[in-house]
């Protein structure tokens, strides 16, 4: 008998939680459903941004706003500002501000001065060779008629492939045809240049020549004795472009004039002007003397050159 009375109350318990399990367990659903809705309408939820006066709380402004339109605002607002700097770094000056970018024409640039460079390269080479030939002459040598330098030898294939144009055949047809400089002084004395005829040659000293002008016995100037201490002056207004001493012809000093005319003064005893040197025709230059092994005694030996070949003083001096 207790066993059914048990039995029935154990029924009775098991009936009434599953009753209560049907009765409470809509609303749970209901809450959890509420729960995963309430993100998505919490992001429409409207909110007023007040803006009131610290003092009097008296309100100034006011916005209407919701999470949603914040997020689209901000979310804009970055895209917007992404866009702008990209365009800016990339389709403006601005770009050169920023370290990494370089400057719109740097290559332009950078092209323009490899190629003054160069020229400025050829140039040197080319005064370099002019004062050593200057040189040469002074000191008797030959001539050098082309620039050696390690830079100058090496190969440059891009220059080798170009095709040579109708003037640049012609003009090195030319240049081979003028022979070296031995030949030119070798023949006879070409006419008076024009320009040289219009000049106004001072004489650098008065005295008595005792050794003429003759290429053919490499003596491409005149011997001129004069007194002891006597002064040199320049033939032509100019620059000094050396001034120095050798043992051959012991002090000498050139000058540079115009129109490719360059003077020579050996043997003196002291120089009075140095390299670089602006000086006016008449101006004392160096004092006579016989400095040198090729000297013979007390003179000056003076040369006249006009584009690079030597000419004869007699022609337009009277010393």
């Amino acid at each position: 008998m207790r066993n059914l009375q048990t039995q029935t109350f154990q029924t009775e318990i098991l009936y009434f939680c599953r009753f209560a399990k049907l009765l409470f367990q809509p609303r749970i659903m209901a809450k959890n459903v509420k729960k995963k809705r309430n993100f998505f309408h919490k992001l429409h939820d409207k909110y007023r941004l007040v803006i009131m006066n610290d003092e009097t709380f008296e309100e100034k402004l006011s916005f209407r706003l919701t999470r949603f339109n914040v997020f689209i605002f901000f979310g804009t607002l970055s895209i917007f500002l992404v866009i702008a700097t990209t365009y800016l770094i990339a389709f403006t000056p601005l770009r050169e501000y920023i370290p990494g970018y370089a400057d719109f024409n740097t290559r332009k640039i950078l092209r323009e001065l490899m190629l003054k460079t160069d020229s400025l390269e050829v140039e040197l080479r080319q005064k370099d060779l002019y004062f050593q030939n200057i040189r040469n002459i002074v000191e008797g040598r030959d001539v050098d008629e082309f620039y050696t330098d390690t830079v100058m030898s090496q190969e440059h294939f891009e220059i080798d492939e170009l095709t040579r144009s109708r003037e640049d055949s012609i003009l090195r047809a030319e240049m081979e045809a003028m022979g070296s400089y031995n030949e030119w002084v070798t023949e006879e004395v070409t006419p008076t240049p024009t320009t040289m005829t219009q000049s106004f040659f001072f004489p650098p000293v008065q005295g008595i020549i005792t050794s003429y002008f003759d290429p053919s016995a490499n003596h491409y100037g005149v011997d001129i004795v004069a007194d002891k201490n006597e002064a040199i002056k320049a033939t032509l207004d100019g620059t000094v472009i050396f001034s120095h001493w050798t043992l051959e012809t012991g002090y000498n000093i050139g000058l540079q004039h115009g129109n490719n005319l360059v003077s020579v003064y050996k043997h003196n005893s002291v120089l009075l002007k140095k390299e670089g040197d602006f000086v006016r025709a008449g101006e004392v230059i160096a004092i006579i003397g016989d400095s040198g092994l090729y000297s013979t005694g007390t003179h000056l030996h003076f040369e006249l050159w006009h584009n690079g070949v030597p000419v004869n003083p007699l022609d337009y001096i009277v010393f």
